[in-house]
């Protein structure tokens, strides 16, 4: 009987029978498919700072009886890579920067000969909450083949974030680390829309948040949508294939780790967005 990695246990028994654990080079990675048999669409997901890679099984659970796989990783200094550093703020740029460039990676590898073409890459989406989401939209402002994404609790205005401007949109009190502003430009995806020659190729956007949130205010997404929408626009495409999802409060821990008492809509209107943009079982 083969031992069940001890990182497997605490998940739900449907979804810990259809779970494996692998490692792309130092990328920790928990991949879950409906039937490890058939291509099936597919999530590149990225959990927040202080979180790991198996948070959450009721996301991944959903998505299993939808039809859809999983593939999340630890983002740098986390899970079983971890480094305390990392989980403060002092730290989330280099995170950002490094878990932008180990997306493609990851996307290699689940193209290998190993997988049998059980993740179908013509069907695949990414996305991640809060750091998680910041790493989404920021590769998405380079080429790439992703067919939709869906963040919730986070920004693509750093800029809003890190150093907002007196009196401008979205003001919010100083965050608690300064962070070099040239630096957060390169990172920030409201200033590369246009990026890679490329740029953020239009594609289905789901993006949830509470209003009440007071890691990442409401206002800095709220604006970076506004000015999405625009770039879609501005690219022949429909402005509607952003959807921004907000709920008044949701009495999670700050507003921000989790949706607390709508979780469950949450995650089911995730799940919906996904089944559509990926035509699950389609």
């Amino acid at each position: 009987m083969t031992e069940i990695s001890p990182l497997l246990r605490p998940l739900p028994q449907d979804l810990r029978r259809r779970a494996r654990l692998a490692r792309v080079g130092e990328i920790p990675v928990l991949l879950a498919h409906p039937d490890w048999e058939r291509p099936a669409p597919t999530v590149l997901w990225m959990h927040g700072r202080t979180a790991t890679k198996e948070l959450d099984p009721g996301r991944y659970l959903r998505w299993l009886r939808a039809g859809i796989a999983t593939c999340a990783i630890d983002l740098p200094g986390h899970g079983e890579r971890l480094v305390s550093e990392y989980h403060t703020p002092v730290r989330t740029l280099d995170m950002l920067e490094q878990a932008v460039g180990e997306v493609d990676s990851v996307v290699e590898y689940l193209a290998s000969p190993e997988h049998r073409g059980v993740f179908d890459l013509d069907r695949l989406g990414i996305g991640g909450m809060s750091a998680g989401g910041m790493v989404t939209l920021r590769r998405l402002c380079e080429g790439h083949e992703f067919r939709c994404a869906a963040v919730e609790g986070t920004t693509g205005n750093l800029a809003g974030l890190y150093v907002p401007r007196r009196g401008g949109p979205g003001e919010q009190a100083p965050w608690p680390v300064r962070h070099d502003e040239s630096r957060v430009a390169l990172l920030d995806p409201m200033q590369n829309l246009g990026g890679g020659g490329v740029g953020f190729r239009p594609v289905p956007l789901l993006a949830l948040h509470s209003e009440a949130d007071r890691m990442i205010p409401v206002g800095v997404q709220r604006r970076f949508v506004e000015v999405l929408r625009g770039h879609y626009v501005a690219r022949g495409a429909d402005p509607s294939l952003i959807e921004f999802t907000t709920w008044p409060e949701t009495g999670a821990p700050d507003e921000h780790v989790g949706f607390g008492r709508v979780s469950n809509d949450a995650k089911n209107l995730q799940t919906d967005f996904l089944s559509r943009s990926l035509r699950a079982g389609g």
